[in-house]
């Protein structure tokens, strides 16, 4: 489990507040609020690349959940030359992320790291990426724990 220092984020509508809400810092740039982290999650709606590779330190850990269509884009090619990365399913990511698309090498499910048959992470400062596009079985286990939870309250 990593602890946390500093939280950066950037918006170019919500920074603001967003980092007055969550007590965190909002960055003038993306760039300024990646430049040196540890870990960067990306969540956006982005069409065209937001994300710089030049801006990703050695040994740094990227979460990419935004992005999700075939023609779209939110990490430069940069990174996915540079990073090891794993994807929930191989199959869903070839076919819905345009980073995974664009890369155009292999990547490594998940669960071939949960099960042993992968490394987590080769160096101290290899860059790894986790990209999700999400499953359907995610969505089924958020709609159940949704539904439990609701027949718990209403039962009570």
């Amino acid at each position: 489990m990593r602890e946390f220092r500093e939280v950066r984020v950037w918006s170019p509508h919500n920074a603001e507040r967003f980092a007055r809400e969550f007590q965190v810092h909002a960055a003038t740039s993306a760039e300024a609020a990646v430049r040196g982290a540890d870990v960067i999650v990306v969540a956006t709606s982005a069409t065209t690349p937001i994300l710089r590779g030049e801006w990703v330190a050695p040994g740094a850990h990227i979460n990419a959940i935004g992005a999700t269509r075939p023609n779209w884009r939110e990490l430069d090619d940069e990174i996915s030359q540079r990073a090891t990365i794993y994807v929930e399913s191989r199959e869903a990511a070839l076919k819905e992320s345009g980073d995974v698309i664009a890369a155009g090498k292999a990547v490594v499910e998940i669960g071939e790291v949960i099960a042993g048959n992968q490394p987590a992470r080769r160096s101290a400062d290899e860059i790894t990426l986790f990209k999700s596009v999400g499953v359907a079985a995610e969505d089924v286990a958020a709609a159940d724990l949704v539904y439990q939870k609701r027949t718990e309250r209403v039962s009570q």
